[in-house]
């Protein structure tokens, strides 16, 4: 044994001098703030600013007192109507999607069920049934507002996973349906689609 050492010490030395490096590297990282709010967006770092966040981060936040008794369920804040985002956990794992979503480039935020309101009834859009609105709440979205705001690129991923509905999102323009729907234009939906 102390032969093979001494016949490989100096490569022994370089193997333990890059592990040390490459440790110090991979740990000295900064760490990523993330700091979420009440407001319609979570203000992260990695985020271009916007007129509602850089207006929130101007506010100064009031100093958080711990509590001596414990809110109960029934009295937590529910007025997005989506039930969550309310713990702990709801908070943490949010942020634990912020970092995966930054590191693997995934825009996980935008698409989040329940995040934003209740779910939407897809099948009032024509083109859109009972099986294809369960495909949809499967892929996240439940709603309108979710739809409308699909980027073309999105739309396409999507569509390639839809199996027998492959190409009614864009033959049937599910997506500017659930423009006009998420605005609450009836009126001009019903122009472009006809009736509801």
């Amino acid at each position: 044994m102390s032969e093979l050492l001494n016949a490989y010490w100096p490569m022994i030395l370089v193997a333990v001098a890059l592990g040390l490096i490459v440790g110090l590297v991979v740990f000295r990282r900064p760490k990523q703030r993330v700091t979420l709010s009440k407001t319609d967006a979570p203000v992260r770092p990695h985020m271009a600013a916007t007129p509602a966040v850089e207006q929130e981060r101007a506010v100064p936040s009031p100093a958080v007192t711990p509590r001596a008794d414990p809110v109960p369920t029934a009295a937590k804040d529910d007025s997005d109507g989506g039930g969550e985002g309310e713990d702990l956990g709801d908070e943490m794992a949010a942020a634990a999607s912020d970092v995966i979503g930054q590191v693997i480039g995934a825009p996980v935020h935008s698409n989040l069920p329940g995040s934003r309101g209740v779910p939407d009834d897809l099948q009032r859009m024509k083109g859109v049934g009972p099986k294809l609105a369960s495909i949809l709440n499967d892929r996240g979205l439940a709603r309108f507002d979710q739809i409308a705001a699909l980027t073309p690129e999105e739309v396409t991923m999507i569509d390639a996973e839809l199996g027998a509905f492959k190409g009614r999102l864009s033959r049937d323009r599910v997506v500017e349906q659930a423009a006009y729907l998420a605005r609450g234009d009836q009126a001009g939906y019903e122009a472009a689609f006809g009736k509801l």
